[in-house]
């Protein structure tokens, strides 16, 4: 029985994904009569038509869509097969894809591909920044080998390593009442508008948490879609944050009008976390870069 071949299964992959022939054939760096010629050879061998021609572009039929469902599944674990090998050898080669939260990636990300191309020079490291939801997704659709997030975070099918404490500091306008006091304390918010970033950023539930804050509870009308937002809102004088330390240090309030205070005891924040699929053949390598993550920030 003749079988389809792993390149023709990646070309139909790359045409659903890019959504004409011209597209996949340049993703594929093939021309575009060769991709054509593949997939009609396919269709033979399936007895099946797989993709709609369209003028501008291409969609798959019923029967290509559940055929591409299950070849990126046979491409998947031919690439596990071909990591698993590689890495008996040698670990963190070839292609790596990382994912990081808006509130980690741009603070640790540029030393990190720094260490690890010095370490790892054959390493190809490639970058996602997305909320933990969608990272998470990716991860168990082998989008993503792993993901920087915070902790705790559970989620069937993923596996976390906890990496280090990441202390959470007020940031208000300049001579805010906090600032004066001798001590401070999370519970000294509960009277404040205590700015928020939008859903779905994991740094909204840590506030909401350690400022014992109900999840419906906002004395501010207004969230900001990004870290910088956020604290150019403080500038303003619309109210005051938590910022995690990891981002003062990167220099998230460099030039900004805003103060900045530690907590008292017990030290309020979040942990940083690396994640990655259970069963991943790349989970030695995920748990590799957590240290290099951790060595960075216990420096």
């Amino acid at each position: 029985m003749s079988l389809p071949t792993l390149r023709q299964l990646e070309f139909l992959c790359a045409i659903a994904r890019e959504g004409s022939f011209s597209r996949a054939a340049e993703a594929c760096h093939v021309t575009q009569p060769t991709l054509s010629s593949a997939i009609k050879e396919l269709e033979t061998l399936l007895g099946v038509q797989l993709i709609e021609r369209e003028a501008r572009g291409a969609s798959m039929t019923h029967a290509g869509a559940e055929i591409v469902a299950r070849a990126e599944s046979v491409l998947t674990n031919v690439e596990d097969l071909v990591f698993s090998a590689r890495q008996a050898s040698e670990p963190l080669r070839g292609p790596f894809r990382l994912g990081a939260i808006p509130t980690i990636a741009p603070y640790l990300l540029p030393s990190l591909m720094t260490l690890l191309r010095q370490a790892h020079p054959e390493l190809k490291l490639f970058l996602r920044e997305e909320q933990t939801d969608r990272l998470i997704e990716d991860i168990r659709a082998r989008r993503l080998d792993a993901a920087l997030i915070a902790l705790p975070w559970q989620a069937p099918g993923i596996q976390t390593r906890a990496l280090c404490h990441d202390e959470f500091l007020l940031v208000a306008p300049l001579s805010h009442d906090l600032l004066d006091r001798p001590v401070l304390y999370s519970d000294d918010l509960l009277e404040e508008d205590v700015l928020l970033l939008e859903d779905g950023h994991c740094l909204r539930e840590h506030t909401l948490s350690v400022c014992q804050l109900p999840a419906n509870r906002q004395r501010s009308d207004i969230t900001a879609t990004s870290l910088p937002t956020l604290i150019h809102m403080v500038a303003g004088g619309l109210g005051v944050s938590l910022l995690p330390r990891l981002a003062v240090e990167g220099g998230a309030t460099n030039g900004i009008d805003v103060s900045l205070r530690s907590f008292s005891d017990p030290v309020i924040g979040r942990t940083i976390g690396i994640a990655w699929r259970v069963g991943s053949p790349r989970a030695a390598e995920a748990q590799m870069i957590g240290q290099t993550v951790q060595d960075i920030l216990e420096a």
